[in-house]
């Protein structure tokens, strides 16, 4: 007997921000698997189970999901934002690349809005010409290798978003980014720092590298970065769509 598993991305923080076709799935669901806070977002009603795990365990998450989808249930794990945006899409689908046997899961992908298109929204259009996104977090991935994307991404004039920039267990790397943003970009590029964007909580900075300290970001902030050709009108920022 084989059930479904949905991936569905619950949007920055606004509940005006859940896509249609994700409140479906979530109203047909037997079953909520996700992080913690995320999973806290879903109301409880009967005949439906919540799961909430901890947020370093997505591909045991994963799996369990789709073992609860082959055996019969419908299945949704849940993200904030995009779930294929340094989300449980791909979690997902590399927990099936290691266990074949539920690849026959039916599966599908549920899109959000993520943050840095909502914190580009609150402020203009940052992101109006080529951007690249680069998750700060070097839990999967060396901190070498991320040095490595910022200062390439910088020297190709992309704008830039970054998630996750600074964590209680790693609060010095954001600083070095910044160092090397400056190296690269200069003093005077323009930086928006947007915390819980789209919640009550939401704070949005706008500034230079030469005035951003680490200490305006933490783990709700979604920073942005300009290309050289980034400016400000009045209260917005915006990219022009052309390059020079």
């Amino acid at each position: 007997m084989t059930g479904t598993l949905t991936v569905a991305g619950l949007g920055p923080g606004n509940e005006t921000l859940i896509t249609p076709e994700v409140t479906v799935a979530i109203a047909e669901a037997t079953d909520i698997v996700g992080y913690i806070p995320y999973v806290a977002r879903i109301p409880a009603r009967e005949g439906l189970t919540l799961h909430p795990t901890d947020n370093r365990v997505e591909l045991e998450r994963a799996t369990h999901a789709l073992e609860m989808a082959a055996s019969g249930r419908k299945v949704v794990v849940v993200s904030s934002g995009d779930p294929g945006v340094f989300a449980m899409a791909s979690a997902v689908f590399e927990a099936m690349d290691r266990a074949p046997h539920l690849a026959h899961v039916e599966t599908r992908i549920l899109p959000g809005i993520t943050a840095m298109l909502a914190a580009a929204a609150r402020t203009g259009a940052p992101l109006g010409h080529d951007f690249c996104a680069i998750n700060l977090s070097d839990n999967l991935k060396p901190w070498s290798v991320v040095e490595k994307r910022i200062r390439l991404a910088a020297q190709a004039d992309f704008a830039m978003a970054f998630y996750n920039p600074r964590s209680v267990s790693r609060p010095h790397q954001f600083g070095q980014a910044l160092d090397i943003l400056r190296q690269e970009c200069g003093r005077e590029r323009l930086i928006i720092f947007a915390r819980a964007v789209t919640t009550p909580q939401e704070k949005i900075k706008v500034t230079t590298l030469a005035d951003a300290r680490a200490e305006m970001a933490d783990m709700r902030t979604v920073v942005l970065v300009g290309n050289s050709l980034t400016r400000c009108i009045g209260p917005y920022v915006y990219t022009p769509r052309r390059a020079e």
